[in-house]
């Protein structure tokens, strides 16, 4: 048990040092945080203008209020902004990494190479305005919605966002790994990107059809529907245990297939 809370520390003081060397290495090269900050805000204003059709028409969406619309859109900007300042720059370069052999040298390193090519970047101009900017619109959409401020509610509502981080990185890693076998994975990326856009509305508005796939085979739909779901009083037992299950199988599967791919990769550089 020690060795096993020692290793966990050791890896978290790793990462750190990676969140500091990515954000040292931006501020020297800043006209591209500047710009990835300006995007990611022109990115924000769009959003918000989803956020008002509904109080514009003033109806429901499928038994969603133009409040809890909000709620959701501010969940969903928020994981917009984890997904690509956490992981997007490391997923897709993967493939890269692949195809040239520098992922030969990272072979090298005493620490778990999958830990490295998937955490190593972490992109602070797409994370703050995504962020800060959903986190104003759901605190807004939870307030007008009324709905109670508890510990509880806190606690579940953020175990849910860290659950849908954690299937965001499973789901959209295993496409990306597709370059151990293949050359070219440009077609993967933009794939990966419409899956993730099908979460800008709330999974109500598909069919039924649709929700279930969505929420149990390919589960995206728990990356942003679920946390908003849990305050709004939509979650029954069978889901919130499933929300539970789902980054655990989703995170052995991503092993496995990790594992499997390295034991029959050959260096770019042979």
């Amino acid at each position: 048990m020690k060795k096993l809370l020692r290793t966990c520390v050791r890896y978290v003081r790793l990462y750190m040092r990676f969140v500091k060397f990515s954000v040292i290495s931006q501020m020297e090269y800043r006209i591209n945080f500047v710009t990835a900050f300006l995007v990611e805000t022109a990115y924000l204003l769009i959003k918000l203008l989803y956020a008002s059709v509904p109080y514009r028409t003033g109806t429901d969406i499928n038994g969603w209020s133009p409040d809890a619309v909000l709620l959701y859109i501010g969940v969903f900007t928020i994981m917009s902004g984890l997904y690509s300042g956490l992981f997007y720059s490391n997923f897709t370069g993967l493939p890269t990494k692949i195809r040239t052999g520098s992922l030969d040298m990272l072979m090298t390193q005493p620490v778990s190479l999958q830990f490295i090519v998937t955490l190593r970047q972490f992109n602070l101009g797409y994370t703050i305005p995504n962020v800060v900017g959903g986190g104003i619109m759901a605190g807004v959409g939870w307030h007008r919605l009324q709905l109670p401020f508890t510990w509880e509610a806190i606690g579940g509502f953020s175990l849910l966002l860290a659950v849908g981080v954690l299937t965001a990185y499973s789901v959209f890693l295993l496409p990306q790994m597709l370059g151990f076998w293949t050359i070219r994975t440009n077609g993967v990326t933009e794939l990966s990107n419409s899956l993730f856009d099908t979460n800008t509305v709330p999974m109500s508005v598909y069919s039924k059809l649709i929700q279930r796939i969505g929420i149990f085979v390919l589960p995206i739909f728990v990356i942003c529907n679920f946390p908003p779901m849990f305050v709004l009083g939509m979650m029954n037992g069978s889901l919130l245990l499933w929300a539970v299950l789902v980054p655990l199988w989703l995170l052995l599967i991503v092993r496995l297939v990790w594992q499997f791919a390295l034991r029959g990769y050959t260096s770019a550089s042979q």
